[in-house]
C-alpha cells in the first residue's frame, strides 16, 4: 500500500571537495525536517483534593487554607476555606468563613458564607451571615440569620462580634 520513493533510495551526489577557507555548502535535503513542536495550550488545573482533618484529630487554634477543607475532626478556632464541610461526627468551635459552607455536624460559632447548606444532621449554634442559605428539615439551628450581598466581608466593613453569656 505505502511505497518508498526513488529519491529516497538513491544515495546523494557526490560533494567536490572544498578549497581550504571556503564556506561549506548546503545540500537540499528532501526528506522535510521535523516542524517544531508548537506549545499545547495549557490545560486547565486540576482542582486539589480538599485538606481532610480526620476524626482522631484535634485542632486548637485558627485553620487558613485558599483550597477546601473537610473536617472530620475536632477544631477549636476560627476556619477559613474555600470549601468547608463539616463532617457528621466533626465539631468546630469558632468563626467560620469560607464561599460554601456545608454543615453535617456541629458549628458554635458564627457562619459566614456566599453559599450556606445545613443538613438534616447539622447542629449549629451561632449567626449566619451568607448571601444563600438551604436548611434541610431536621438540622438543629440556634441563633439568627442575616443576608447580605457579601456575606465574607471583603468591602471591609466588619461587624461588632457579640459574646454570649451563660448563667449557671
Amino acid at each position: 500500500m505505502f511505497s518508498r520513493s526513488k529519491h529516497e533510495d538513491t544515495p546523494p551526489p557526490p560533494q567536490p571537495a572544498k578549497a581550504q577557507g571556503e564556506a561549506p555548502s548546503v545540500l537540499f535535503d528532501p526528506k522535510p525536517a521535523a516542524a517544531p513542536a508548537m506549545a499545547a495550550p495549557a490545560a486547565p488545573k486540576a482542582k486539589p483534593a480538599p485538606s481532610v482533618l480526620s476524626s482522631d484529630l484535634t485542632i486548637i487554634g485558627n485553620v487558613k487554607s485558599s483550597g477546601d477543607i473537610q473536617v472530620e475532626g475536632i477544631v477549636e478556632g476560627d476556619v477559613r476555606a474555600q470549601v468547608l464541610i463539616v463532617g457528621e461526627s466533626a465539631t468546630v468551635k469558632g468563626e467560620v468563613i469560607a464561599d460554601e459552607v456545608v454543615v453535617h455536624g456541629r458549628v458554635v460559632g458564627r457562619l459566614r458564607g456566599l453559599k450556606v447548606r445545613l443538613s438534616a444532621s447539622a447542629r449549629c449554634e451561632g449567626d449566619i451571615v451568607h448571601k444563600t442559605i438551604a436548611i434541610e428539615s431536621g438540622a438543629h439551628f440556634e441563633g439568627s440569620v442575616q443576608r447580605q450581598d457579601d456575606p465574607l466581608g471583603k468591602s471591609g466593613k466588619s461587624e461588632p462580634q457579640r459574646q454570649v453569656v451563660a448563667a449557671e
